[in-house]
């Protein structure tokens, strides 16, 4: 990156949570000043111990402010940063923005310096402790600007998700708040409400989870109080998105529970009852197919490979060079570990113009490969 498309600093991050502290990270790692503010003592010197950037007291005056903090306080926050500091550029990265711009506008923010911004990046955990300089590497951050913003205000907060290392995407605020719905706001509620499934079953149950059930409800451990805010700030959006679900899912109950079955028979639904269930889950394939595959390019159907490693140090290296010697280039990797034994299967996924390459060759090499 040129010297003239890293973004020029100070820069103010308000809220450093893991969000605005691994914005920090990303900005000293480029050389750019950054300053800190949190409501919180502890979480700010704790970004500040990690490197984050220094604590803001008033004698440097921001160029750019980043308001990084919960939803519930982000338009708060945006009116008092543009009020303060009447000359910067402006933005946010809370995961909802039709709401919460006009809100920040309607309570004393300049529409001309402030553009809402959003990251897609994140994790299960949070707080500056899981904050990390290369979390926005090669990742989507999307900008929603109104018309009302200058271009040179714009064209600095572009600067700023260069400077991350992310990648600029513009959207319209309600498309973005639609989008996110769908691919980000739908997916929390329906992971917790599987999970909060496992909440009274015995654990003799829980404990056979294969890694469909984990991968699923994967996001189930993020902050419920954070995820309050941000359904409650997109609510309609979301709504619209949990209706269709919450419709698909009645349709497969419905096929699934007909009525109570006559006394001391197993009633089953048959024939054009089971029918509901296949349109769901055929239409769900073709929905899964519609992701975007590596590197946001089209979907593309892999071989996989199962191998059963050791699980010890440098049994996942040793399999992983294997491959790089034999030419292989691994798409993808997924491991699921085996139930009540020291190892875990490893499944490689791979061009399927490879797939004979790679199991002979890891078979002469001695892997344990369960193609």
């Amino acid at each position: 990156m040129s010297e003239a498309e890293i973004v020029d600093g100070p820069v103010l991050i308000v809220g450093t949570g893991l969000i605005g502290t691994s914005i920090g990270l990303a900005l000293r790692r480029a050389g750019v000043e950054v300053l800190l503010e949190d409501a919180t003592p502890s979480v700010l010197q704790e970004a500040i111990y990690r490197g984050a950037g220094s604590m803001a007291d008033g004698s440097r005056v921001p160029q750019l402010v980043v308001v990084a903090v919960p939803p519930d306080a982000a338009s708060g926050e945006l009116a008092r940063v543009a009020q303060v500091f009447p000359e910067a550029t402006i933005t946010d990265v809370t995961s909802v923005k039709g709401l919460i711009v006009d809100e920040a506008i309607e309570a004393g923010a300049d529409a001309h310096r402030l553009i809402g911004g959003h990251p897609m990046a994140g994790r299960e955990i949070s707080g500056p402790e899981a904050a990390r300089a290369d979390l926005f590497d090669d990742r989507l951050w999307i900008l929603t600007p109104t018309g009302h913003e200058s271009e040179g205000h714009l064209a600095r907060v572009r600067r700023l998700v260069a400077t991350c290392g992310a990648q600029v995407l513009e959207m319209d605020p309600a498309e973005h708040d639609a989008a996110v719905a769908l691919v980000s706001h739908v997916p929390q509620v329906v992971a917790s409400a599987l999970a909060a499934a496992l909440v009274d079953e015995p654990a003799d149950r829980i404990r056979i989870a294969g890694a469909g059930l984990i991968d699923t409800t994967r996001i189930a451990g993020s902050d419920p109080q954070l995820w309050t805010q941000i359904l409650r700030a997109n609510a309609g959006p979301v709504s619209g998105v949990l209706a269709e679900v919450t419709g698909r899912l009645q349709q497969v109950l419905d096929a699934l529970a007909p009525g109570p079955p006559p006394q001391g028979s197993q009633q089953r639904p048959e024939g054009q009852h089971i029918a509901p269930v296949t349109e769901v889950l055929d239409d769900g394939r073709q929905g899964h197919a519609r992701l975007p595959g590596k590197h946001g390019a089209t979907s593309v159907r892999y071989a996989i490979v199962p191998v059963l490693v050791e699980d010890k140090p440098g049994e996942l290296a040793r399999l992983f060079v294997a491959a790089g010697d034999l030419g292989v280039n691994l798409e993808d990797v997924r491991i699921e570990h085996v139930l009540g034994r020291p190892s875990g299967l490893v499944d490689l996924f791979v061009r399927p113009d490879v797939l004979e390459i790679l199991v002979q060759g890891l078979t002469e090499a001695g892997f344990d490969v369960r193609a």
